[in-house]
């Protein structure tokens, strides 16, 4: 079958080393994807420092996947699944299907989820094994340099506000401008919401109305962010992408009633919000993780219409660790993107 490549760290913490490995047969329920492109994710960091329980080494980590199906397991024709399809798959990498989660269809909180480069190896490759139930459907107008951010980064910011309490018309603000938040205000103003942007310095202003935002709000300026938004009416809902604690605690006074704080930045510090905050104005705080594959589907197919894209820097999988670090060193604007061929 011969082989293919992969980039995989030995250690925890370890730098990135190319390696070559035999081309595997997908097994029962699974197709081989040819990676044509994989985005670079802050949580890819979790899995490279063994941040989390599971890691094994060597580990291959990527979870913002694009490619093409290039061979079918056993009982993927079922699904509709042929040689040649574009295909991406995202943090969303499977589910097992029989915990109660699954049993309820919410597949994407599965007790045993399946994420690439956590569960099985990811997308920082040429090829890849993946589940079939985690395959979602790449619409023509997508390169794959784009559609492979959309699979998780796309794909939590989309969904996090399609699933808010808030209407087309109302007050939405967008807590960051990275990889996450730049998505956040183009599928914000794309949905009808009244779109502010939140970030650091002035300068981003101009930047935050190219993406779409109908005001902008400095949160380093005198004027807090909460009185800003409570100036502005109060926000109905704030898509909280920085992974800032004490960023996204700035915001909850900003919220209007029955206002909702939608978490999808993480940070393991602890967000300093009273019960007093929500509970006079009734307002909710809730976490967001991600989506399904149909959910990266309806993401991908929701940017293909409105021609929202990814800023993306592309690299080929030979300059994998210096991309990965300038990922953590925050220099990237707004992707990293790693690509084959």
């Amino acid at each position: 079958m011969g082989t293919y490549r992969v980039a995989q760290v030995t250690s925890a913490g370890g730098a990135f080393a190319l390696a070559e490995r035999e081309v595997p047969e997908p097994g029962a329920g699974q197709v081989r994807i040819a990676v044509e492109a994989c985005g670079i994710c802050h949580s890819d960091a979790m899995f490279v420092h063994a941040a989390v329980p599971g890691i094994t080494f060597p580990e291959v980590p990527g979870h913002e996947i694009a490619g093409h199906v290039e061979a079918l397991g056993e009982g993927t024709q079922d699904w509709g699944w042929q040689v040649g399809d574009r295909v991406a798959v995202g943090w969303f990498g499977g589910s097992c299907g029989h915990c109660t989660s699954c049993r309820r269809g919410d597949f994407i909180v599965c007790a045993n989820l399946k994420v690439p480069g956590w569960a099985y190896d990811g997308g920082f490759a040429e090829k890849m094994i993946a589940p079939v139930d985690a395959l979602a459907r790449i619409p023509d107008a997508l390169a794959a340099s784009d559609a492979g951010p959309m699979a998780c980064a796309g794909v939590t910011t989309y969904n996090g506000l399609r699933h808010s309490c808030a209407h087309p018309g109302d007050l939405v603000a967008v807590l960051g401008l990275g990889g996450l938040g730049h998505l956040g205000v183009q599928y914000a103003a794309a949905m009808g919401f009244e779109t502010v942007a939140i970030a650091r310095g002035a300068e981003k202003a101009d930047f935050a109305k190219r993406l779409g935002a109908h005001h902008y709000v400095d949160s380093t300026a005198d004027t807090p962010v909460a009185e800003a938004l409570q100036s502005l009416g109060g926000a109905k809902a704030v898509l909280a992408t920085a992974g800032d604690s004490e960023a996204i605690t700035a915001t909850v006074d900003g919220l209007a009633p029955r206002g909702e704080l939608v978490v999808i930045g993480a940070d393991p510090g602890a967000m300093g919000i009273t019960p007093l905050q929500l509970i006079m104005g009734g307002r909710v705080v809730r976490g967001h993780p991600s989506g399904t594959s149909q959910d990266v589907q309806d993401t991908m197919e929701f940017s293909a219409l409105h021609g929202i894209r990814p800023m993306t820097e592309t690299v080929p999988l030979d300059d994998v660790d210096g991309a990965f670090q300038k990922m953590m060193a925050g220099k990237a604007r707004f992707r990293m993107v790693l690509t084959n061929g």
